[in-house]
C-alpha cells in the first residue's frame, strides 16, 4: 500500500485486524443475530473473514505521536485574560495617564475662563445711592398703579351657573328640572351644583337642542328654554 501524501516515511500506517463483510439484509431479527454473534466474538451469519496482507518486513505498528507542544505557546495559551476592558497592564498604564493629563488640561482651561482670575483685575465697589457735596438728591416718582383690566364676560351670560356654584338660584333649578320628565328624576333640591345636576343640565340640552350655553352650563339660552317649559 502507498504511502498517503504528508505522512513521513518509513512508517506503515495502522491496518485493522479483522475486515468483515456485510450481509445485505431487510430482517430485524436477523440483524439482531448477527450483533449477538458479534458481541459473542464470532463471525456472524452472512459474512466471511478476509485475510490481511502481511506487514512489510522491518515495519513497525506503532502510533503515531502528535509534536509536543512549545513552552512559550503554552504559556500564551495559559495567561489569565484580563476581565476589565480587555486592555493588558501597559494599555492601562497608558489610559489612566491619558486620562490624568485630560483632566489636568480641562482644569487648567476652566480656571483661566473664570471671571476676575487674570492679573490686574480690581474689584470695584457699585456707586452709592447717597448724594455727596451739594448735589440734589435724586427723587424716584411713586409707583402709579395700574388700572387692573375689567372682568371679561361670562360668555354663556350673567348670572350663569356651573358646577360648583350654590345657593338659592340653584335649588329654583333643581325644582324646574324635576319638573320635566326623565331628565331629573329622583333629584336632590339641597342648592348645590354638583356632577349629578351638570348631567342633567346637559341631558335638558341635547334633548331639547339647546345650543348657546356650554355642556351642563346653566347660561342664557338654556335658561329662557327651562322657564318656557316649567311657567313661572
Amino acid at each position: 500500500m502507498s504511502t498517503p501524501p504528508g505522512r513521513p516515511e518509513g512508517r506503515r500506517p495502522l491496518e485493522p485486524t479483522r475486515v468483515v463483510r456485510r450481509r445485505r439484509t431487510e430482517s430485524l431479527a436477523q440483524l439482531m443475530r448477527e450483533h449477538e454473534e458479534a458481541m459473542a466474538g464470532g463471525i456472524p451469519e452472512g459474512y466471511e473473514s478476509v485475510p490481511l496482507p502481511r506487514p512489510a518486513p522491518g515495519a513497525e505498528d506503532v502510533t503515531q505521536e502528535l509534536p509536543p507542544v512549545s513552552r512559550r505557546r503554552h504559556a500564551e495559551r495559559t495567561e489569565p485574560v484580563d476581565q476589565g476592558f480587555g486592555f493588558g497592564p501597559n494599555l492601562r498604564r497608558a489610559a489612566i495617564a491619558v486620562a490624568v493629563s485630560a483632566a489636568a488640561l480641562v482644569g487648567f482651561g476652566s480656571a483661566l475662563l473664570l471671571p476676575g482670575s487674570a492679573e490686574g483685575d480690581e474689584v470695584r465697589p457699585a456707586p452709592s445711592a447717597t448724594p455727596t457735596g451739594g448735589a440734589a438728591p435724586v427723587v424716584t416718582p411713586a409707583a402709579v398703579p395700574t388700572p387692573s383690566a375689567p372682568a371679561a364676560a361670562d360668555p354663556d351670560g350673567d348670572g350663569t351657573l356651573r358646577e360648583g356654584a350654590s345657593g338659592p338660584e340653584v335649588t329654583e333649578l333643581q325644582q324646574r328640572l324635576l319638573r320635566i320628565p326623565d331628565v331629573y328624576t329622583n333629584g336632590a333640591t339641597n342648592g348645590t351644583y354638583d356632577s349629578t345636576l351638570t348631567e342633567a343640565v346637559a341631558r335638558f340640552q341635547l334633548w331639547y337642542g339647546i345650543r348657546g350655553d356650554e355642556t351642563g352650563v346653566y347660561g342664557n339660552d338654556t335658561r329662557k328654554d327651562l322657564e318656557s317649559r316649567t311657567g313661572s
